[in-house]
């Protein structure tokens, strides 16, 4: 996402355009795990890089496209399948698809947590969906001590209709942790957590329809801006995240025998 490395901006149609191509193109994608409808890639950099990019892709029977749309902009949804979430919110808004946001994750212990600060946007393409976000810096939300603050170089769905209430998900990301994990949690996250994240997913789009009628089922003002209440933020108060001025923590010695037991949670 660094058209320019110094400066912010909103993705525009080539940048959604360059991101779907890297979800459909298999050219210098390396298979890690594929089982029960679920396929892991990853790209370019050797095993023991942190900075992998993985993209991952599901078949979702039963979920239209729309649906899975709903559930990945859903902040308040959100809160009911991501068990690994610590905490969500949106900041402000900068146009009528892109906002700035908040998201703060639990680690696998003995890891520390980390968060990021993001620019997101998406995109409907008639009956095809992306959203993208990249790591911005906000004055108002710097790095928490209680935190390692992660740089998401580019992260997003793309969600493609598969005939009458189908979807294909695909989930691409590149992030720089922001330390010296152990080559096992590289290992871990196409082998274990990036499966486990879309079954949730998939899950969570089955149970949404149900959940939204008991829950303001008229709001969504990722379809409906008019609905959005957030205030505006200008490009002017962000900046890029640059990994290189934040902390950066060495974690290569911790053993993977003192993983905590709810990353084996189904």
């Amino acid at each position: 996402m660094s058209r320019g490395a110094e400066m912010v901006y909103i993705p525009d149609d080539s940048d959604f355009s360059s991101f779907r191509d890297q979800c459909e193109s298999l050219e210098g994608w390396h298979c890690r795990y594929n089982k029960a409808g679920v396929t892991v890639w990853s790209q370019g950099q050797e095993e023991s890089c942190t900075v992998q990019k993985i993209k991952t892709r599901i078949s979702c029977k039963d979920v239209p496209a729309e649906t899975l749309y709903d559930v990945l902009h859903d902040t308040r949804y959100r809160k009911k399948w991501d068990s690994n979430m610590i905490e969500t919110y949106d900041i402000g808004r900068l146009t009528v698809n892109a906002d700035v946001g908040y998201y703060s994750w639990k680690c696998p212990s003995p890891l520390k947590n980390r968060d990021f600060v993001t620019l997101r946007s998406w995109l409907p393409l008639g009956n095809d969906y992306m959203i993208i976000n990249y790591s911005v810096k906000h004055p108002k939300y710097p790095p928490r001590k209680d935190f390692v603050r992660a740089v998401s170089l580019q992260t997003g769905y793309l969600i493609k209709a598969n005939g009458d209430g189908a979807c294909i998900l695909y989930y691409l990301t590149q992030v720089d942790p922001r330390g010296s994990l152990p080559k096992w949690v590289v290992n871990r996250v196409s082998q274990f957590v990036a499966p486990k994240a879309m079954k949730k997913i998939y899950k969570a789009g089955l149970k949404y329809p149900e959940w939204k009628r008991r829950h303001d089922p008229e709001y969504k003002p990722w379809v409906f801006p008019e609905q959005n209440t957030l205030p505006s933020v200008s490009l002017a108060e962000l900046s890029v995240q640059h990994a290189d001025s934040l902390e950066n923590i060495d974690e290569t010695g911790l053993p993977e025998e003192h993983l905590s037991t709810s990353d084996h949670e189904s």
